[in-house]
């Protein structure tokens, strides 16, 4: 089994020394990649800026922007049979990057932003019948509505998704609590737990084991 996941966030620079991006902290990312790896499985993690070391076995490659990470996936997609999108993947970046330090007196008070690519869509979009693509989506309110538009929109095989206005859990924390969705079964809800164990839920729902379980 060869599992490609992308983690943590991404970099859409300004100039040398600013940027837009976010609070993920690749937490959940890493530990379904190190989750994965315990299987047996072949992982390649596409890791965006983080403060982890990449799990024991697994190979890690580091970008920074939402296009490096599209291209870094893109050239590895066909040779997966499992595609997990869980890096926080800024929806924006600069329409200019300035070569050197812009002062603050010259960036004025608007930044002009154009799309970045939507990676989980397009490669879903390119994914063989026996490939398999599951998606994460951080919200902070109608979650089961955002789910599920996110699940038809994208093309893919599961929905992960998660309240990230919790106190405790999602982006940054230690534990989580998400719901699986997919077109073709009741959604799944794996409740609180360490990051580690909630990853091997995961896995094991979207294999076909124990759907939910922990531990």
């Amino acid at each position: 089994m060869r599992i490609l996941i992308t983690a943590g966030p991404t970099r859409e620079h300004i100039d040398p020394v600013r940027f837009l991006s976010n609070g993920s902290s690749g937490k959940m990312g890493y530990a379904l990649a190190a989750a994965a790896q315990a299987t047996g499985a072949e992982v390649v993690l596409v890791s965006g800026p983080v403060a982890l070391a990449p799990p024991a076995g697994v190979a890690c490659v580091p970008v920074v922007s939402a296009q490096e990470m599209f291209e870094a996936c893109q050239a590895r997609f066909a040779d997966c049979d499992v595609f997990i999108a869980v890096a926080a993947v800024a929806d924006f970046r600069p329409a200019r990057i300035h070569v050197g330090k812009v002062k603050k007196a010259h960036l004025g008070e608007t930044l002009e932003l154009v799309p970045t690519v939507d990676i989980l869509h397009t490669l879903a979009q390119a994914k063989s019948a026996q490939q398999i693509v599951v998606g994460f989506a951080a919200e902070t309110d109608d979650v089961e509505r955002n789910a599920r538009k996110k699940l038809e929109e994208k093309g893919c095989d599961w929905i992960v998704a998660n309240d990230v206005s919790a106190v405790g859990l999602g982006m940054n924390a230690d534990d989580n609590e998400v719901v699986l969705w997919s077109r073709d079964r009741p959604p799944i809800t794996i409740p609180r737990a360490p990051k580690s164990e909630v990853a091997q839920a995961i896995l094991r729902t979207i294999f076909g084991g124990t759907p939910g379980a922990v531990g």
